[in-house]
């Protein structure tokens, strides 16, 4: 096939798999069966490995990064990113029309327009000439953190917008995971013996700020998209109007949203979806309201926090009465005992409940919940059951009051509570219960990724005596593995493969993997990052920890009192003796031209954007999606947008390509 003809191939099987994506992902209306789309698929991605020269950063293939990236970049964008006033009534909703009325000196209806409010979080989008440049997470309204990375593994994000191409547009939007898709996660969590996600609203704001898009993309995320910011050559006169052009552009948009004329229309509309909201695939936790016409919003103005022509109207939590039959304890892979409540199953925000954490002793004493009671319960976020109260009235004398076992329940070993804590612990570092939830851990995806080693295996390996930590995997052989149940010869040396593999996994995933209280997958990363090494991380003082951003005093006292552990260290040895990495791998050294600076980019670029945003971080500089006084150089390509106008506003340097190669010294 000609270069000519390669080209054409190419940018004809990307429209097509953009349009298949919106008909698939957008308007739920798939026109192609699945191998029919995974055919064009791999021939796009056939094509482009045969000619790398023609591969762009929007092209199909290109959702999910290779790498992950380094940290995540601060965004400042122009509009700030508000948030809404809440109200939790029918006439706090009346109160909230009667001061737009008010402030439109206008004794007439309004007209406004209603839609879901999205239990997820908010992020936007900047596109350039019809192309997704940057998204950010709201931060604190003026600056967000740039997850474009992860942003472009959400199939319903347009990485091209359809139609004539305007030359800047932000939208802002909720980023959600589906009911469906978060039973699905949380069951991977549970397969792998680790904690299940609290609710799908902080799973997905999690998510986002993944260093790598490939874990990203393995959690099927979604966006909403329902307003918009700066933007240059369109015009949208109600905010109706935003919602329909925004769909022809390629955005999911609340489909159902309605222009309601008056308040009570309002409330009906509102009291419809209170009682159906369980019908939709996602979670919604109220209605957004909006004065239609876009010409008011500068009427009505905006506190420093929020507009007054928007506000949320949230939903009462659902609830329900059922009877507690019993308090079990279970035991985690840090020692603490957790109180369950079992109660007889009852319906409740779309799904049965058989149990609720009572969280600890201090939570059944304050609420004084006994065995035998019937309790209100509702969901959290219409996700995670919890005892509002004892119902008292209907005691009858039987109840019993609980207490805290003196003794642990899975190996019998005395229990305590530390001085200023609530936790209650095993006191025993060998107990089977902990050991299993720290192996599971220890081996999960999220952590050293030991494919194959699941709850089932795990449970085997403590019990019969193979393994008391995590520390005794790397001792393991194929034939000690292949007496377990179910483990034949080849299923044991794939599980021994599997172990080697994971001597090689970075530093921050052995960080992570070690269990150390409150450091999660970003403390992790951050540690790692910080001092390159278990010894020097092992070797910080508290306030060395604390002097890093994100890492505050609890988790580094907790950093601290896990090295300071005899039984810690023998097991950290015994991941050293195995042949366990225990320092980050070492980096290139890079460039330092742009050591300390801020570069924007803007216009068309003669190569992949992506290739000048990895020389600008090799050589120590930083990407950013706006110009601001703080930009040092902004690199000019072809047709450049507002960037350009506003760098010279702020007598920014700009620079063209040429220019900045020679910058760097000349290496392109």
């Amino acid at each position: 096939m000609a270069s000519g003809d390669v080209r054409k191939r190419i940018e004809k099987l990307r429209a097509t798999i953009r349009h298949h994506d919106r008909k698939y992902y957008v308007e739920d209306r798939p026109e192609i069966a699945d191998a029919e789309y995974d055919a064009l698929m791999r021939e796009l991605l056939e094509l482009e490995a045969a000619h790398p020269e023609l591969v762009t950063p929007d092209s199909p293939t290109q959702r999910v990064g290779a790498e992950p990236v380094s940290a995540l970049e601060k965004v400042t964008y122009a509009l700030p990113m508000l948030s809404l006033d809440n109200t939790y009534s029918r006439d706090e909703l009346r109160a909230f029309d009667a001061r737009v009325r008010k402030g439109l000196d206008t004794a007439e209806p309004i007209e406004y327009e209603v839609e879901f409010k999205v239990d997820g979080a908010a992020m936007g989008l900047r596109y350039e000439h019809g192309r997704l440049a940057v998204g950010y997470t709201r931060g604190d309204g003026r600056t967000g953190e740039d997850v474009t990375h992860n942003l472009k593994t959400i199939p319903s994000v347009p990485l091209v917008l359809e139609g004539k191409a305007v030359p800047l547009l932000e939208v802002r939007g909720e980023v959600y995971m589906t009911r469906a898709e978060f039973e699905r996660v949380n069951a991977a969590q549970r397969r792998e013996g680790l904690e299940p996600f609290a609710n799908p609203r902080n799973t997905a704001a999690g998510t986002l700020k993944l260093l790598d898009s490939r874990l990203a993309a393995k959690r099927r995320l979604d966006m909403v998209v329902y307003g918009v910011g700066e933007h240059e050559g369109i015009e949208f006169a109600t905010q109706k109007e935003v919602i329909e052009t925004l769909g022809r552009l390629g955005f999911k948009t609340p489909r159902q949203a309605r222009v309601c004329r008056g308040v009570e229309k309002v409330l009906e509309f509102c009291d419809t979806w209170e009682a159906r909201r369980h019908e939709l695939g996602f979670g919604i936790d109220g209605m957004v309201v909006k004065v239609n016409r876009r010409e008011l919003h500068a009427v009505l103005g905006a506190t420093s926090k929020a507009p007054r022509w928007a506000i949320a109207y949230k939903f009462p939590a659902e609830q329900a009465t059922t009877k507690l039959t019993e308090i079990i304890v279970q035991v985690g892979r840090t020692g603490t005992l957790t109180p369950v409540a079992v109660v007889e199953p009852v319906p409740l925000a779309g799904t049965t409940v058989t149990r609720a954490t009572l969280h600890n002793e201090d939570e059944i004493k304050r609420k004084d919940i006994r065995v035998g009671d019937t309790v209100l319960m509702e969901k959290g976020g219409d996700i995670i059951p919890k005892v509002v109260k004892v119902i008292t009235e209907k005691r009858t004398g039987r109840e019993k009051r609980f207490h805290m076992p003196a003794k642990c329940p899975a190996c019998g070993a005395p229990v305590e509570r530390l001085e200023g804590e609530v936790a209650v612990r095993c006191t025993n570092v060998g107990c089977p219960a902990q050991a299993k939830e720290q192996l599971a851990h220890f081996a999960a995806r999220g952590a050293m990724d030991v494919e194959g080693l699941g709850p089932a295996l795990v449970d085997q390996l403590i019990e019969r005596g193979f393994a008391g930590d995590y520390g005794d995997l790397y001792a393991l052989e194929a034939a000690t593995v292949a007496q377990l149940e179910h483990m034949a010869d080849k299923s044991a040396h794939n599980l021994i493969r599997a172990i080697e593999a994971s001597k090689a996994r970075p530093l921050e995933r052995l960080v992570f993997a070690l269990g150390i209280p409150y450091v999660g997958a970003r403390a992790a990363e951050i540690l790692a990052g910080a001092f390159g090494s278990i010894e020097a991380i092992a070797a910080a003082s508290a306030d060395e920890l604390q002097a890093l951003d994100e890492i505050g005093p609890t988790t580094a006292d907790s950093v601290v009192k896990f090295f300071q552990s005899k039984r810690n260290r023998a097991v950290i040895e015994k991941l050293r003796a195995g042949g366990v990495a225990m320092r980050a791998a070492k980096r290139r050294a890079a460039g330092k031209a742009l050591a300390g600076k801020t570069v924007v980019i803007t216009g068309t670029l003669s190569r992949p954007r992506a290739e000048f945003e990895a020389a600008i971080k090799a050589n120590g500089g930083r990407v950013s999606g706006s110009v601001s006084a703080k930009t040092s150089y902004v690199l000019v390509g072809e047709d450049p947008g507002s960037k350009l106008d506003k760098a010279r506003q702020l007598h920014v340097q700009t620079i063209d390509e040429d220019a900045f190669w020679r910058l760097l010294g000349g290496a392109s």
